[in-house]
């Protein structure tokens, strides 16, 4: 147990000083290895690791989701689900801070990207609550909190990769995000009637939108509506696995975004494609990175240490997830969410089985702990996005925004711990 908390250390050490997670998980877990079993042994462990996970073809739907939210993102959709958005709220007092958060919910649906949620909302948000005299500290900070609801609302690139390492099915476990996701935007939006409440010269009530805007609202936001529930819709009827729905939606995309005027040129797919192939190798180092540092970590015993500690304890399944809430809050304050799942869950899940908890609940609640880790100091990545696309909004004052939708996204982990049939609920229905 011991060699394995000293990985760890040195793990946490390097990350600090500025390498790659992938990179730091692999090199800790190779001389971990080869300190245990002999260089050689270690060297063919790598090998193998990395090649049959490599060609694990359920991973194929990552890619798959990425490009599909690649090519929404390149059809400028964004424009019209915020408008779309505002249609209804924006003429309420803080209704444009309302209309972002149901822009970023929509958005972050079909994209599946929390950064770039955030990053596309800063600029199509940021610049009408500026013309209403918005506070920075309310426009960033919902727009930095807005961007975390990519990862719970399906499809969900973390679900998919914790599917995969928990052997859990997909398609349940994008059912299982529904409810949740659309209990976090009622959170945030309540969050935003609160803090105008108290704070009422932070956002103006603004204009009604022309009516040329809501036509080209609508029609430009229909197709992603169908797309959208076709997608989750096959799966959840059992049309077809969540594999081949990826590769329905990013041809359903491509044909969108196609439509809108864009993917006339090479240079137009050339570039969607290589914004999905970078996104996805840097998962794809992530995960390959954490599946030789986990094979480092169940020779040192300590998947078996922690199931001993459970029955020492006597912790109930609902303790030993509390317990692992804390670990990942911890962590979330320096890991990306994709780190803290792939480092996290495979030492955890021995004891998890022993204990019988429903995976499909606590994979809910391991995605709920990360999203509080994208908004909160001092990484917060969403933070960070948001202040890379606006630069004349201090930082300061978006740490300030999002500490309410902190509170709120508590307020969402509380609720699915404690009433574990908002996550299960659905799942249960479709089996």
């Amino acid at each position: 147990m011991m060699t394995a908390l000293l990985g760890f250390a040195v793990l946490l050490t390097l990350c600090f000083w500025g390498f790659r997670v992938g990179f730091a998980t692999l090199m800790v877990g190779f001389v971990g290895f080869g300190l245990e079993r002999g260089w050689t042994a270690s060297l063919t462990m790598v090998a193998q690791q990395v090649m049959e996970d490599s060609q694990n073809y359920n991973l194929s739907v990552i890619p798959l989701f990425i490009l599909m939210g690649v090519f929404i993102y390149r059809s400028g959709v964004s424009t019209d689900l915020y408008d779309a958005a505002s249609m209804g709220l924006g003429k309420y007092k803080g209704g444009l801070a309302l209309a972002t958060v149901v822009a970023c919910g929509g958005f972050s649906a079909v994209c599946g990207s929390t950064l770039a949620t955030a990053a596309t909302m800063s600029k199509v948000a940021m610049p009408q609550m500026k013309a209403y005299n918005y506070s920075d500290r309310l426009a960033a900070g919902t727009i930095a909190a807005g961007g975390t609801l990519g990862i719970m609302i399906p499809p969900s690139v973390p679900l998919v990769i914790y599917g995969i390492i928990s052997e859990q099915d997909i398609g349940q476990l994008f059912i299982a995000g529904i409810l949740p996701g659309i209990l976090l935007v009622i959170l945030f939006l309540l969050t935003v009637v609160i803090t105008v409440r108290l704070n009422p010269d932070s956002a103006p009530a603004a204009a009604e939108l022309p009516t040329d805007r809501k036509r080209a609202a609508l029609r430009g936001t229909t197709p992603v509506l169908v797309l959208f529930v076709i997608v989750l819709g096959g799966i959840y009827g059992g049309v077809f696995t969540a594999t081949e729905a990826s590769g329905i939606g990013a041809c359903g995309a491509a044909a969108i975004s196609f439509l809108r005027g864009h993917l006339r040129s090479l240079t137009d797919w050339r570039d969607c494609l290589v914004d999905a192939a970078m996104t996805t190798a840097k998962i794809f180092i992530v995960l390959l990175g954490a599946v030789v540092f986990t094979q480092f970590v169940n020779l040192s015993g300590l998947p078996y240490d922690l199931l001993d500690f459970v029955d020492e304890w006597n912790l109930s399944p609902a303790g030993l997830v509390a317990f692992i809430c804390v670990i990942a809050l911890l962590m979330g304050m320096v890991f990306e969410t994709i780190g803290i799942i792939v480092l996290l869950v495979p030492v955890f899940l021995p004891a998890l089985y022993a204990s019988n908890v429903d995976m499909i609940w606590f994979g809910i609640i391991v995605v709920l702990v990360t999203e509080i880790g994208l908004i909160t100091p001092p990484i917060g990545m969403n933070v960070f996005v948001v202040k890379s696309v606006l630069p004349q909004v201090r930082l300061a004052e978006i740490f300030h925004g999002v500490l309410p939708y902190i509170a709120a996204l508590f307020i969402g982990l509380l609720a699915v711990y404690f009433v574990p049939q908002i996550a299960t609920l659905l799942p249960s229905i479709t089996r």
